[in-house]
């Protein structure tokens, strides 16, 4: 097959357009982040209503990749993804004119729908036009255009909020992202591995269901629930621990805290290679428990603890996400477009509900009630790495069974 491999010409072309990608939807996404208590203060809400200004988008965006998978199979991936981050774009700079907070949701929650057509089309388009043997490092560099994504809009929010408005910072993310969406439409290839085809109903259904039925492939989207809503809860929330007493950050430092995310894009493409070289059922279970020592030692009380376990932290999500996102492509046996998406469905829906989730937990008991509920989540993505591991053996043992009969 004509597969996309290293020192072809379109190689590099391909992979900085996917890398522009993923940076331009998360920074989008995750722009709000910092602006948290910013919008508790400014519209008088609670924290938890206060984080609805990301998880909206999550929640809007889980939900409508089902439908844009879909899609994608008969209009083409580069199409659908081009649009997607060209609407998602300029409605980050409408968001910018939001006259009050329920405005700012609507928008939002366009937005979300808007980059919906982008995450799991890109993880399909990955798996298709890339060889085999190189998918855990490509992984690994989109995944890495996420955390550098993320990482730039919560800087440049907290940067900009500070010296002048939340506004303005938008309005620059906006204007950022519309060039980079015209540079991933120039450079990206297109698919040609992808199959066109047609969908009715019947299909659609038969599709989610057969992706559904895979017990390996439900345990990668419990991983994929519980490890996103574990860490963008830590993320929405850290912040009131170092705004009050003893750190008292400001929202510039806030915002420089998130600095940290390199050690993610760091681990992405790190462990996307070593999985690639040792295999992705040993990796995916020490990265989940780096992420676990990560969360237990935010309980420090110097600041550079709690930094440092930040960095721990990080970087065991961020390699646990880039191992399960290249596992759910090999364990796919087909409708792979649909089997990405369940995934991050499950990413995004973990984002949206255990985020929130996480503001009354944090209201109710503080940041030890946050840590515990960590642990709570992420002993539950070390069971189902047993989990998946059993069912392989188990369907290893069929497949032998039927050999000899």
């Amino acid at each position: 097959m004509n597969y996309i491999k290293k020192n072809h010409a379109s190689y590099y072309k391909t992979m900085i357009a996917l890398f522009s990608g993923s940076f331009i939807s998360f920074m989008i996404l995750y722009s709000m982040q910092t602006l948290i208590p910013i919008f508790s203060m400014e519209f008088g809400v609670t924290p938890a209503v206060a984080s609805l200004a990301l998880s909206t988008t999550t929640g809007c965006l889980a939900v409508t990749m089902l439908v844009t998978a879909i899609i994608s199979d008969s209009t083409g991936r580069k199409k659908m993804m081009t649009w997607a981050l060209l609407l998602s774009s300029f409605l980050c700079i409408l968001s910018a004119f939001s006259p009050n907070f329920t405005s700012l949701l609507l928008l939002r929650a366009l937005q979300g729908i808007a980059l919906a057509g982008f995450p799991g089309i890109a993880m399909t388009y990955i798996s298709e036009e890339f060889h085999p043997k190189t998918l855990g490092g490509v992984m690994g560099i989109y995944v890495s255009g996420t955390t550098v994504g993320g990482l730039s809009g919560r800087l440049i929010t907290g940067a900009l909020t500070d010296w002048f408005s939340w506004q303005t910072a938008l309005l620059v993310i906006g204007g950022i992202s519309v060039v980079l969406s015209v540079l991933f439409w120039i450079l990206l290839p297109e698919d040609v591995q992808s199959i066109r085809r047609k969908y009715s109903l019947k299909k659609i259904i038969i599709s989610l269901v057969y992706n559904l039925k895979d017990r390996k492939l439900l345990g990668l989207y419990t991983i994929s629930f519980v490890l996103m809503g574990g860490f963008v809860t830590v993320y929405n929330y850290i912040s009131f621990v170092l705004m009050a007493a003893p750190y008292l950050l400001s929202q510039t430092m806030i915002g420089f805290t998130f600095l940290i995310y390199l050690f993610g894009t760091f681990s992405s493409t790190f462990m996307g290679r070593v999985s690639d070289q040792f295999g992705k059922s040993v990796t995916l279970p020490v990265t989940i428990i780096i992420m676990l020592l990560g969360a237990l030692f935010t309980l420090g009380d110097s600041l550079w603890m709690i930094l440092v376990a930040l960095a721990i932290f990080t970087f065991g999500f961020f390699g646990s996400h880039s191992i399960a996102s290249s596992l759910v492509g090999q364990l796919a046996t087909n409708y792979k477009s649909q089997a990405a998406s369940i995934y991050l469905l499950c990413y995004y829906l973990g984002s949206s509900v255990i985020g929130t989730s996480g503001g009354v937990v944090w209201e109710s008991f503080g940041w030890n009630g946050i840590v515990i509920a960590l642990c709570g989540l992420i002993s539950l993505a070390l069971l189902m790495v047993v989990w998946i591991r059993i069912e392989s053996r188990r369907e290893q043992e069929r497949e032998k069974q039927k050999l000899v009969s």
